[in-house]
Parts: C-alpha cells; sequence; structure tokens
C-alpha cells in the first residue's frame, strides 16, 4: 500500500510518534498510535478524519490523500455510505472538528467507553447483538453492530474472532490512559466470552488459529489488569492460561509473551529466580519472532530478575544484551502489543534494575529519562515512572524534589487507577518520613 511506502524503515510506532509531532507543529491534537497507523495499512481506515488528513498534508507535502493510498472523501460520504447509516462511515459527521477548535481524534474523546469514531464501520462489522462476543464487547462499552448473515449458528466466524481481538486492543488503549483499577472486573467477561468462543468451536482452522492468539493476548492483558491493581494471584492464574493457549496452538509470540509477563509478576512478587527464569524460557520462544526489540525487552525482564537476587554482574550483562538489541531498531515483526516499548520504557526498566541493586544515582538519572521521553497518551507510564523518579530521589537524599515528583505523580493518579502506582509512592513515602520536618516533603506525605 502506498501509505506502507511512506512509513519507510520507521516502525509503526515510530512513524506514529512523528505524526504527532506533525500534528503539534501545525497546531492539531491526535493520539496516533502504532493501532490507527496499522488499521490504515490494512485498509481498514478508507479515509482519515481532517484532523489526520491535515497533518498527513503537511508531513508529506505534494501528496494528495489518493497518493498515499486512502479512497476519495467524496467517496467514502457519498450515497454509499449514507446507505450505511449515521455511525457507518469511515468518518463520523462529529469528526470535523468546529471552526476554531481544536481537532480531536478518537483516542482523544476516550473517556471510561470507546466512543464511535472514524473506524466504527469496521468495529461495527466485528461485533454481535447476542452471544459470547456480545458479552466481550459490551464489558468494556463497545459500540454493537449486526450478527453477519453468513456466521453459522453456534460456530464462530471472523467476525468473532475480530471481536475478540478488538477487546484486547481496546483494553490496552484504556489501560494506557486511565490505569488497571477500574478496568480488570469488566475485562474477566471478555476472557470468559472469548474462551467459551474456543469451547464452542469455529468454522475454519483460520479462525481457530485466531481464536486461540486472541484469547491468549486477551488473558495477558487481563493479567496485566490483575498485576498493575494489586491482584497478584490472579495476574499468575491469567499468564498460566496464556501460556497453557499458547503451547496448544504453537503460538511462539503468544509464549514470548505470556513469559515476558510472568517475569515482571514474578520479580514484583518477590520470586526474583523465578523471574530469571521465565524471562529466559520467553527469549527461547522469542528466537522464533526474529523481533530484536522482543528479545531486549525479556533480556530486561531476566536483569529485573537478577537485580532482585543481588546479583550486580548478572544484572549488568542483561542490561547490556538489552541496549544492544534494542539498538538493532525496530522491524515488522515486532508485535503489536510492543507499541509502548521504547526508549523511554527502556530508561524506566533499567531504573528499576538500579533501585533494586540501591545504587539510587543511576536509578533516578534513568527515571528522570523515562518521565521526559515518555509520550503523553501513555498517562500511566507517566505516572509510573515520576513515581519511581521520586523513590529514587529519596532514595537519593533529595527529599525536597522527591516531593515535587511525588506530587506530580499523585496528581496524575486523578485520571489513573493504579494499585501498583500507589504501592510506589508509599514506598517512596517510607524513604521520606525521617525527612517530614522540610515542608514539601510534609504536603507530599499529607496527601499520601
Amino acid at each position: 500500500m502506498a501509505f506502507r511506502r511512506l512509513r519507510g524503515r520507521l516502525s509503526p510506532g515510530e512513524f506514529a510518534a512523528a505524526v504527532r509531532k506533525s500534528a503539534r507543529d501545525i497546531g492539531e491534537q491526535v493520539s496516533c498510535d502504532a493501532r490507527y497507523i496499522g488499521r490504515v495499512e490494512a485498509g481498514e481506515i478508507r479515509c482519515p478524519n481532517y484532523a489526520y488528513e491535515r497533518v498527513f498534508l503537511h508531513m508529506f507535502p505534494g501528496y494528495t490523500l489518493i497518493d498515499m493510498g486512502f479512497a476519495p472523501r467524496e467517496a467514502v460520504r457519498g450515497r454509499a455510505a449514507r446507505k450505511r447509516g449515521a455511525y457507518g462511515g469511515d468518518e463520523a459527521p462529529w469528526e470535523t472538528p468546529m471552526r476554531g477548535a481544536p481537532a480531536r481524534d478518537a483516542h482523544d474523546r476516550t473517556e471510561t467507553r470507546i466512543q464511535p469514531d472514524e473506524e466504527s464501520d469496521v468495529l461495527r462489522r466485528a461485533f454481535m447483538t447476542g452471544g459470547p462476543a456480545a458479552i466481550a464487547t459490551t464489558s468494556l462499552g463497545m459500540t454493537l453492530g449486526a450478527r453477519p448473515a453468513s456466521a453459522a449458528p453456534g460456530r464462530a466466524g471472523e467476525a468473532e474472532a475480530s471481536a475478540v481481538e478488538e477487546a484486547v486492543r481496546q483494553i490496552r488503549l484504556l489501560d494506557d490512559r486511565h490505569g488497571a483499577d477500574g478496568l480488570y472486573p469488566r475485562a474477566g467477561n471478555s476472557l470468559r466470552a472469548a474462551y467459551e468462543l474456543l469451547d464452542v468451536g469455529a468454522q475454519r482452522q483460520s479462525v481457530t488459529d485466531r481464536l486461540h492468539t486472541g484469547a491468549g493476548e486477551l488473558a495477558i492483558s487481563v493479567g496485566w489488569l490483575a498485576h498493575d491493581s494489586g491482584r497478584l494471584a490472579d495476574a499468575r492464574s491469567h499468564y498460566a492460561e496464556a501460556l497453557a493457549t499458547s503451547r496448544v496452538s504453537g503460538d511462539p509470540g503468544l509464549e514470548a509473551h505470556a513469559f515476558c509477563n510472568a517475569a515482571f509478576l514474578a520479580r514484583d512478587s518477590d520470586r526474583p529466580r523465578e523471574a530469571v527464569r521465565a524471562a529466559q524460557a520467553g527469549q527461547q520462544a522469542a528466537k522464533q519472532v526474529a523481533s530484536a526489540r522482543l528479545q531486549s525487552l525479556l533480556a530486561l525482564r531476566e536483569a529485573g530478575g537478577w537485580s532482585g537476587l543481588g546479583d550486580r554482574s548478572g544484572c549488568e550483562e542483561a542490561l547490556g544484551r538489552a541496549q544492544t538489541l534494542f539498538a538493532r531498531g525496530p522491524s515488522d515483526a515486532d508485535p503489536e502489543w510492543m507499541t509502548f516499548f521504547g526508549e523511554a520504557e527502556l530508561a524506566g526498566l533499567e531504573a528499576q534494575c538500579w533501585s533494586a541493586l540501591g545504587d539510587w544515582d543511576r536509578a533516578a538519572r534513568c527515571a528522570r529519562r523515562a518521565v521526559a521521553m515518555q509520550p503523553p497518551h501513555f498517562v500511566r507510564n507517566t505516572a509510573l515512572f515520576t513515581a519511581e523518579l521520586a523513590g529514587d530521589l529519596a532514595g537519593q537524599g533529595e527529599p525536597e524534589e522527591a516531593a515535587v515528583q511525588g506530587n506530580r505523580a499523585l496528581d496524575l493518579l486523578d485520571t489513573v487507577r493504579s494499585s501498583r502506582i500507589r504501592g510506589m509512592l508509599i514506598a517512596a513515602g517510607q524513604r521520606l518520613a525521617p525527612y517530614r520536618r522540610e515542608a514539601a516533603v510534609r504536603v507530599f506525605l499529607k496527601r499520601l
């Protein structure tokens, strides 16, 4: 596709970052991410909304939307589009910003439910009105459409597989913005629905394969919500479920993802040796994926385990591998779920390693980079690494700045619900307790 050629050697995540930067340059506001770029390249978005149009035309002077591979707007918004109904077009009427008002895209409108947007025609075709797939979508407040007439009664088809995949994307999007605490209870319904679809069976093997991968990724996503909301036993169960699903389906990418999250959970559960073993097992599975970025993240998970064991040399060796692999750059083999893994995440996970080893100077430097480089739409991660920085500064003996960063993290928790981040701030508060006579520290501890 023409749009894919425009991306060149950039990964979808890096290209999305370039889109956001270009938007800021011309005063637009879009929250483009790798998933949006993937849908454009897949042809699911036939024509962008007006905000994205202005950004793309700014990025590629001399090109028209048709040159970029999009359909003419009149073809999308003409008679055929009107027949699909108010929500059926590639761009909903309310996508056009009012004169003088900042443009908004679908991500900007995300609150606790997903609003119809320019991709709603695709989503509506994916969602059904009854059965397990409806549970998967309504549990996240998504728009429902009609069950395709071609779907065999009682058997899962393409639409059901798409519904499971979309549930995974929506969970990740909401978690990036709002944290896990409010999402976990509802997301469990989606997971149960996905496994019910597997039990019912599918019309074709290709659908079965998609359902296995989708259900496994959904189990990991729900497991992460459990992890981030402090339900560690639930998270362990969900990750084990995902690992079993990966083995049944023979999916090495899913297996590597399950081990990656299991290693992170083991570190946070004070089982560092298990974290090392899980990360190493994930690296073995990831050899079949050919993604240097995936191997880099798994090496960071291993480093986290070594740091928990107090093994500085093992940690430094794993960190060195992670940085070398990361420097190889992105590739088309990078899994979709890794859109969060950029330089900010690399620095943040390194900070956590140095913190566990008690090297507060290095930890604070890395955490500061993680906060500074964090993309603005990853609100939860901004809160996470700000809390990390507060704790590292407290350990470093910089109580005033630690309190400032702690208060910034608390401000972000007005919109982010994460028991894990609150726990990090409580730990920072404990380190600051000896400095409670200082005014800034006293304010932070009172708020905490």
